[in-house]
């Protein structure tokens, strides 16, 4: 059966401590102190794409490589370049006049507005803490009126790359909770040790495999995986060393299957899904991911479709199954 979703472990109630972030920032007039317990603790998120979504990157539905990588690789672009030739637009800026307030902001302003508010949004992840708005309109102190494009794009990050979807869970208090994607319970977050959360990197390859047919060459999830800046002895800023994520931390927590080719010589070695991905997602939530990310329908790939559609009527059977039995043993106990 599938495992229950891991849920922070915070309450509502933690919005309104007698005294809290936002309060303390409040008394000292000034966002600095906020911005400084953000970004010791982690270094500035990838920015956003100048681009046009998708632009440069292959997009044929036909491509599953294409599929899976093309809106990762746009989100994990780097902030420092995106910010190469910056400094002529502030200048453009500073002689039209234009400043935060105006209705046209330079895009490097709120990609780092979005940067600064992803490393935040982490920030209390890893802490466990619910997160505000009011905290986030100190975090974009002089951008207050574009909060709801900023944290859009900020939640949109934090679900693409890290696999982390940002939920509010107080409408009256504006709180909001961070939530493991797709049913999954790991984070590849140690415990009681600073890290970042993985989830989007192992979504990512569970994306693969399927539109690879259930199992995928160590060399097709490599062929991906560089696409998005990671690569394969080469220790990545946020995820450590990438090799042994996948085959062994990945392939430890039963999310992916690591094994070598039958009859390959020279030896060749594949991932196939885990049994603890096959009990914690579906093809279905997968593949709508993917669709997601990519600004399309799950329907736009009908073989995948198909087999998720499939795999979504045996699972509601053998649940129906299930129930069915449990309701027989209960009846003739009584």
């Amino acid at each position: 059966m599938p495992l229950p979703q891991k849920s922070p472990q915070y309450s509502c109630d933690r919005c309104l401590p007698a005294r809290t972030v936002t309060q303390g920032l409040e008394d000292a007039h000034d966002s600095k102190a906020l911005e400084e317990t953000c970004l010791s603790s982690h270094p500035l998120m990838p920015g956003t794409s100048k681009k046009a979504p998708g632009a440069g990157i292959p997009s044929n539905p036909e491509n599953p490589q294409s599929f899976c990588s093309s809106s990762i690789a746009i989100t994990t672009t780097s902030t420092s370049e995106l910010n190469e030739g910056s400094d002529s637009q502030e200048e453009e800026d500073s002689t039209s006049g234009a400043g935060p307030d105006a209705k046209n902001v330079p895009i490097d302003a709120l990609d780092k507005m979005v940067a600064l508010s992803v490393d935040f949004m982490l920030f209390k992840y890893l802490k466990k803490e619910l997160m505000t708005k009011a905290d986030m309109k100190i975090i974009i102190k002089g951008y207050e009126e574009h909060f709801a494009e900023v944290f859009l794009k900020a939640s949109e990050r934090m679900e693409m790359v890290f696999g982390l979807d940002v939920k509010e869970v107080d409408p009256i208090n504006h709180c909001y909770a961070f939530f493991i994607k797709l049913g999954l319970t790991y984070d590849g977050v140690l415990h009681d040790k600073e890290g970042i959360p993985k989830t989007g990197v192992l979504i990512l390859i569970l994306g693969v495999i399927f539109m690879k047919g259930n199992s995928a060459t160590e060399k097709e999830v490599w062929e991906v995986l560089k696409l998005t800046g990671i690569y394969p002895g080469r220790k990545h800023s946020l995820f450590g060393d990438p090799r042994k994520l996948i085959t062994q931390d990945f392939v430890k927590g039963k999310y992916l299957e690591y094994r070598q080719v039958a009859n390959s010589d020279p030896a060749q070695f594949e991932f196939l899904w885990g049994s603890r991905a096959h009990a914690e997602t579906t093809k279905m939530k997968v593949l709508e991911f993917l669709a997601k990310v990519h600004g399309t329908d799950p329907s736009s790939f009908p073989s995948q479709y198909e087999e998720a559609l499939q795999e979504e009527e045996e699972r509601t059977r053998a649940r129906m199954s299930a129930m069915a039995i449990s309701t027989s043993v209960a009846t003739t106990s009584f």
